[in-house]
C-alpha cells in the first residue's frame, strides 16, 4: 500500500498541469483517463467542495486535492476526516 501511494503521490505532483498551483478541468479529466477503473465524474465527485484559486478565469484545484479526490475515487470510499484541509 505504501507503495501505491508513493506512486499515486508522484503522479500527481509531477503531472505536467498549465499551472504550477495546480490542476485545470481538462487535466484532472486526461489524468483519471489513465485508471479505467473509475471516471472523470467520480474524482470531481471524490474532490467535492475545496479551496481553489482561479487563473486566466480558470479554477485551478490544488494538487492535494487532486491526489485525495483521485485516491478516494480509486479507493470506491468517501474522505477520512483526516483528509479534510
Amino acid at each position: 500500500m505504501k507503495d501505491y501511494n508513493k506512486k499515486l503521490e508522484d503522479l500527481v505532483y509531477n503531472y505536467p498541469t498549465k499551472y504550477e498551483e495546480g490542476f485545470i478541468g481538462e487535466e484532472i479529466k486526461a489524468l483519471s483517463e489513465q485508471f479505467p477503473q473509475t471516471t472523470y465524474e467520480k474524482v470531481c465527485d471524490k474532490i467535492g467542495i475545496v479551496t481553489c484559486m482561479v487563473r486566466d478565469g480558470k479554477t485551478v484545484i490544488y494538487h492535494c486535492d487532486v491526489l485525495t479526490g483521485l485516491r478516494c475515487a480509486l479507493e470506491n470510499r468517501d474522505m477520512t476526516v483526516w483528509e479534510w484541509d
